[in-house]
């Protein structure tokens, strides 16, 4: 039988989805048919969380349950403190993250994943419990007591507060919100296919979002962003830019922060992204990172664009990150505290009609090879 085989599945469809889509031509992200500027500009991560898992935005007394039913879930076993604190400080955050989301499937069993009422509570925690988690592994690996949650802060305020045990400004808050929105989901990328996959053999949603995890981490993926901020660190000053950028061309490196297998003009995630590190900058200074991103762009304009490759997702949130004075490894736990909302929207749409993902393959070993005993090898 004849196969087309299309490396990585490039163009090749999964599935069918009403969650999210991606013009890449025109450089257009919609959730749920509604684009993301908007959401960045009038939502909030809760309420974009709210449209992806259920298909609409709530009701004023809908999203008031929501987020009550959230705030409420924040705190974590010490069971699972006991855990972080058992793993090596020089870990990376991502193991620790996908470690403690694993266990909380013991604490929670979500087995029977036909349960629509367990489903949505399964959510309700993940979405929660996730940034809980973060901080706390930030602080713990530095020989500080994880900080409780305080319920009479909003999503991303209670976040730095548990990081820091200090409540951040304003603009910080509102920043990171919308990168939580702008990371929130984007079709059929890797980890969303991942967690798919263990979706369909109907494991539990706390499996699948650990599944999902471990694919985010590559440098091809979330990792890309702490990868960005370790170029512009190496790279130094904006005057070194350009001659970085002909030099990684020359030698065929790859720029982190560039190119996307969809978008083949500059990603719309990565224009807002740059539009908020404009308004944190003008209210607490700029960064010298983001001088020399400016750089690093205009020389991969003249050189890459005419090849369709333009910064992502990536290239700028890690900029945003810094200045907020979060570690680098911490960068791709962030991504998962928000992408979790459109994993768990795929998961919940590929329960109504599952069906066991098993792709075939082509062959291309050898046939009728003889078992040589091992005295004569």
């Amino acid at each position: 039988m004849p196969h087309d085989f299309m490396p990585g599945l490039a163009g090749v469809p999964a599935a069918t989805s009403s969650i999210s889509d991606v013009d890449g031509q025109r450089g257009i992200l919609e959730y749920r048919g509604i684009r993301v500027e908007a959401l960045c500009a009038s939502s909030s991560y809760l309420e974009t969380a709210y449209l992806l898992l259920f298909g609409h935005l709530p009701s004023a007394t809908e999203f008031q349950q929501w987020i009550t039913d959230v705030t409420h879930h924040r705190r974590i076993k010490f069971r699972i403190l006991d855990l972080l604190k058992c793993l090596p400080e020089q870990g990376h955050p991502m193991d620790a993250l996908q470690a403690a989301v694993a266990a909380l499937g013991m604490f929670y069993p979500g087995r029977n994943v036909k349960d629509v009422e367990n489903n949505y509570w399964s959510a309700v925690r993940l979405v929660a419990k996730l940034p809980t988690i973060v901080a706390a592994w930030a602080r713990l690996r530095h020989g500080d007591a994880p900080i409780t949650p305080r319920d009479d802060l909003g999503f991303s305020e209670n976040f730095f507060y548990m990081l820091t045990e200090s409540v951040a400004p304003p603009v910080w808050a509102e920043v990171f919100d919308d990168c939580l929105i702008l990371h929130a989901e984007h079709t059929m990328n890797a980890s969303t296919f991942t967690g798919l996959v263990t979706a369909s053999t109907l494991a539990d949603p706390y499996t699948v979002v650990a599944s999902s995890i471990g694919a985010l981490k590559g440098p091809l993926h979330g990792g890309a962003n702490e990868e960005v901020v370790v170029m512009l660190r190496e790279i130094g000053t904006a005057d070194k830019a350009r001659r970085y950028v002909e030099r990684a061309l020359q030698n065929k490196k790859k720029l982190m922060g560039f190119g996307h297998r969809v978008y083949k003009v500059k990603d719309p995630r990565a224009k807002v992204l740059q539009e908020l590190c404009r308004r944190l900058f003008k209210e607490c200074g700029s960064s010298p990172l983001y001088e020399i991103a400016l750089e690093v762009e205009a020389a991969a304009g003249e050189l890459l664009n005419s090849k369709g490759i333009y910064p992502n997702v990536d290239f700028y949130s890690g900029i945003i990150y810094d200045k907020m004075g979060i570690d680098v490894d911490l960068f791709t736990p962030l991504f998962a505290m928000a992408r979790v909302s459109g994993w768990l929207a795929h998961w919940l749409e590929q329960l109504r009609e599952n069906k066991l993902f098993r792709p075939d393959q082509i062959y291309s070993g050898e046939h009728n090879r003889p078992y040589v005993p091992i005295e004569h090898r």
